[in-house]
């Protein structure tokens, strides 16, 4: 397999503290970034090279190179997300589920039907779900900027412009505080709608604050970015916005208006 050799300083672990302060009880959010030690070489290799244990769900194929989304997403954020994070999901999902009922569901059946008090399932079959969506969500090169065909349309009868809606998603990714997601949904009545969860829920669970079919996901745990942007995850929602695969998400959203029988 073709691998790619790059120069990364390590910085030593990041030391996040959250503080409460006693006159207001505001939580601040400290994050702590050493200066760079030394540099040493990276040998990144190929996505087709990662397998999970065997088990009722594979991985969900890297449809890109690890290198394919530099500068936005550069080649050991995306290794260590695809190879390390998302492996686990997945390797941990098939343990959870082998010898249940859930061994024969769809993931998005899993999701909706899992006890959100069994942590193991819920973590996982979240993690597995969300960041196969994600990986889909981009592209190293996009056909378009900005949303086409029927999102175009929905968008602008929804948020008022594309505009508008890319504005509304990134402040609703800037105040999501800790570890999350940011969504655009198609929801049970078939309208567009923009949410955030937790950790990794997502808008098929029971908990959902606005329920529907996710058709667009911004992963915003810091494996996602820091090692690209550290602490300015601004910088990381605005370069997300330069990779997004118009064309996937306005398929996800054809697909899921045919849930609620919009088509």
């Amino acid at each position: 397999m073709k691998k790619y050799s790059i120069q990364f300083s390590f910085f030593i672990l990041i030391s996040l503290t959250i503080l409460s302060c006693n006159d207001n009880n505001k939580l601040t959010e400290v994050v702590e970034v050493p200066l760079p030690s030394k540099d040493e070489k990276i040998i990144i290799g190929s996505p087709d090279e990662v397998k999970a244990n065997p088990g009722a769900f594979l991985l969900e194929k890297l449809p890109y190179a690890y290198n394919a989304l530099a500068p936005n997403i550069r080649s050991l954020t995306l290794e260590t997300h695809y190879s390390k994070h998302y492996l686990t999901y997945t390797n941990n999902l098939n343990k959870a589920i082998a010898n249940t009922d859930y061994v024969n569901m769809t993931i998005e059946q899993i999701l909706g039907k899992l006890d959100l008090n069994d942590a193991n399932l819920r973590n996982n079959a979240g993690g597995y779900y969300n960041h196969s969506l994600y990986w889909k969500c981009m592209t190293p090169k996009p056909e378009a900027e900005q949303a086409t065909d029927t999102l175009a349309g929905a968008m602008n009868k929804e948020f008022g412009s594309y505009n508008n809606f890319k504005n509304l998603f990134k402040a609703e990714a800037t105040k999501q505080f800790g570890s999350g997601w940011v969504w655009l949904v198609v929801d049970k009545a078939g309208k567009l709608q923009i949410t955030t969860t937790q950790n990794q829920d997502n808008p098929l669970m029971k908990n959902a604050l606005i329920s529907g079919t996710p058709i667009l996901a911004l992963d915003l745990w810091e494996h996602a970015y820091y090692l690209d942007y550290q602490n300015r995850k601004n910088s990381y929602v605005d370069a997300f916005f330069n990779i997004i695969n118009w064309e996937k998400i306005n398929e996800n959203y054809k697909t899921a208006l045919t849930k609620v029988r919009k088509v």
